[in-house]
């Protein structure tokens, strides 16, 4: 019975279906998932999947966590949603008065939508319509290699992964890259920043700080970040801190900006924002930023809207996620994670078909060894993830970089399994 449910739903997908990032013509049949609890996943099979990458990072309290869904609940029985063009509730009050008091002292203001792309093309936007409102002419954008910021337009020219954007090319703001400052590139990344100062075409540097997530959880200093976000205050350039993948505690603290002595000018924040349950989004900007769009003027307002703006429902899952990491005990798991990781780091560094180990918050990535540059789709990252889903793990490898990234209430054994199933597949995969 299952078998044929399992097939019926598989054939149902394939009908209608068109899924992310997927070449349909070479794909395997989609997975279907009935259930998920706590770090576990099932299957209409019955097969059990431990989710080692939190659903794209979304999740880190647990699948169908109670407090959460009890909050959403109530929400929804008051009022589920209501237009934010002219209309205002508490609970978009209270997740801006709850974040105000967690981020950066500077983020004043809070502009809600609905996913991490469009919270970066509304920071890209208010940067460059700032300097229009002013009389200015700054058309440009500065953002890192291989950087990954989203899939709506202002977001592509902003990502520096060409073959997700090369198709646009043509029609995308102009966007000029300068090297991420790993370590040893520190020089040379801020060199090329202070070149770009020299003129006034800029208007904002975009950066994931700490980790750039889709280019394999590649990671630099803080150091390094607070010397280029210093150049950019001294001339008059916005600083855009991508929090989409960082954010509420993947990087140890509640945001990788913690981590710094300089503050970003704006910030994007989603995935995680609601605990993985309801899409929503949230830039926040400081008073400054919000003051260039404030005049008697009525062009001189931001323009940019969407249906679902501020959504009460997704506030109260907002609010229930924040409460739940700032439990002590939520704290406690995030360090726990960390310790894990840590410890197989320790014990799988040296092995002799790993290049690189690296580990921040509850975020560890290894590099594996090749004789040629690994495609971020190519043989290898499929052989792997085909077989960690074999052995019931979530995993997805980004060309030969594999990474974890597992909701925080996860348990010791079951990271255990996970990062048994990956010593495996450096023995068995090649």
């Amino acid at each position: 019975m299952n078998t044929t449910q399992n097939n019926d739903l598989a054939a149902r997908d394939a009908h209608y279906l068109w899924h992310p990032y997927t070449q349909h013509k070479t794909a395997a049949p989609h997975i279907a998932i009935q259930r998920g609890e706590g770090a576990l996943l099932w299957d209409d099979k019955g097969k059990q999947y431990i989710d080692a990458i939190a659903s794209w990072w979304v999740n880190p309290f647990g699948h169908s966590n109670k407090f959460i869904a009890d909050a959403i609940y109530k929400q929804l029985t008051t009022l589920e949603h209501v237009l934010f063009g002219g209309f205002t509730h508490e609970p978009a009050i209270q997740v801006a008065e709850k974040l105000k008091e967690i981020l950066p002292s500077n983020q004043q203001k809070f502009f809600f939508s609905d996913n991490g792309s469009t919270a970066v093309e509304i920071a890209l936007k208010v940067a460059l319509q700032y300097y229009y409102n002013k009389g200015k002419k700054r058309t440009k954008i500065i953002a890192f290699e291989n950087a990954f910021h989203g899939d709506t337009f202002a977001a592509m020219a902003a990502s520096g992964i060409s073959f997700f954007t090369e198709a646009f090319s043509g029609s995308l703001i102009e966007v000029t890259r300068i090297p991420v400052p790993v370590a040893g590139q520190e020089e040379a990344s801020l060199d090329a920043l202070k070149e770009l100062t020299k003129t006034n075409d800029y208007a904002a540097f975009i950066f994931e700080p700490l980790v750039q997530g889709a280019a394999g959880m590649v990671m630099y200093a803080p150091e390094a970040l607070d010397t280029l976000i210093s150049t950019c205050k001294d001339n008059n350039i916005f600083t855009v801190a991508d929090e989409v993948m960082t954010g509420f505690g993947k990087s140890g603290k509640n945001f990788a900006c913690d981590y710094l002595t300089a503050q970003p000018d704006m910030m994007c924040l989603s995935k995680a924002l609601t605990g993985g349950t309801i899409p929503m989004a949230i830039t926040t900007f400081t008073q400054e930023l919000f003051d260039g769009f404030y005049d008697d003027d009525v062009n001189k307002a931001l323009f940019h809207g969407h249906t679902f703006t501020a959504n009460p429902t997704g506030c109260a899952a907002a609010l229930a996620s924040i409460q739940l990491l700032q439990q002590p005990e939520m704290q406690a798991n995030i360090q726990r994670i960390n310790q894990q990781h840590l410890a197989f780091q320790a014990k799988i560094a040296q092995h002799p078909r790993i290049k690189t180990t690296r580990v921040l918050g509850v975020i560890f990535a290894l590099e594996l060894k090749t004789e040629s540059k690994e495609s971020y789709y190519g043989g290898l990252r499929n052989k792997l993830y085909n077989y960690f889903i074999d052995k019931g793990v979530i995993l997805r490898p980004v060309g030969n970089i594999i990474y974890i990234l597992p909701p925080y209430i996860i348990s010791d054994e079951l990271l255990s399994e996970i990062y048994e199933t990956i010593a495996s597949a450096i023995e068995e995969v090649h």
